[in-house]
C-alpha cells in the first residue's frame, strides 16, 4: 500500500505503518500543488507501484486512511491527475440515490476502501476531501457518484 504513514485503516488493513510507503509533499493546504512537485510525484509513484507491485487502488492520502483526524493532502491535491495516469483508483461516474442514505453511503465508502472506524460526518469529510473538496453541508446524491453505485 502506498500512502501516508500513521495510525489509520484502509481496505480492512489497520496496521498502516507496517503496510505502507509514505510520501511527504510540501504544501500549505491552500495553494495548488506546483507542476514540478506533481510531475516528480507522478514519476515516483509510477516507479514505486511497479517495483513493489502495488495496485493503483492502494494509492491513498492521509485523509483516506485517517478520516476525521487527518486532512492531507488536502482539497487542492489533484487526484484526478493521478487517476488519469492510472496512478490512483479512478472514481466511478455514477449518480447517487434520490434520497441519500447514510448507511448506503457508508457501505459504498467501505467497499471503495474507507475502513476506518469513524462517525458518518468524518467519513463524509474524508470522501469529499478526495473527490469533492469544495462540497459542504449534509450528504447529497453527488457524494455517491465517485464511489460507484451498485450492489453493496
Amino acid at each position: 500500500m502506498l500512502g501516508m504513514r500513521g495510525a489509520g485503516a484502509w481496505a480492512g488493513q489497520s496496521d498502516m505503518n507496517s503496510h505502507s510507503i509514505g510520501i511527504e509533499l510540501d504544501n500549505d493546504g491552500r495553494s495548488p500543488f506546483p507542476e514540478p512537485l506533481m510531475a516528480a510525484l507522478e514519476a515516483l509513484v509510477a516507479e514505486i507501484l511497479i517495483r513493489h507491485d502495488i495496485p493503483p487502488e492502494n494509492v491513498i492520502g492521509h485523509s483516506d486512511m485517517a478520516p476525521g483526524r487527518k486532512i492531507d493532502p488536502g482539497p487542492r491535491f489533484d487526484w484526478a491527475r493521478l487517476e488519469a495516469q492510472e496512478l490512483a483508483r479512478p472514481r466511478a461516474h455514477t449518480t447517487g440515490p434520490d434520497v441519500p442514505a447514510a448507511a448506503e453511503f457508508r457501505a459504498l465508502a467501505q467497499a471503495f476502501g474507507y475502513s476506518a472506524d469513524v462517525n458518518d460526518a468524518a467519513l463524509l469529510e474524508a470522501v469529499r476531501l478526495r473527490f469533492r473538496p469544495h462540497a459542504r453541508g449534509p450528504l447529497v446524491s453527488a457524494d455517491f457518484g465517485p464511489l460507484g453505485r451498485g450492489e453493496v
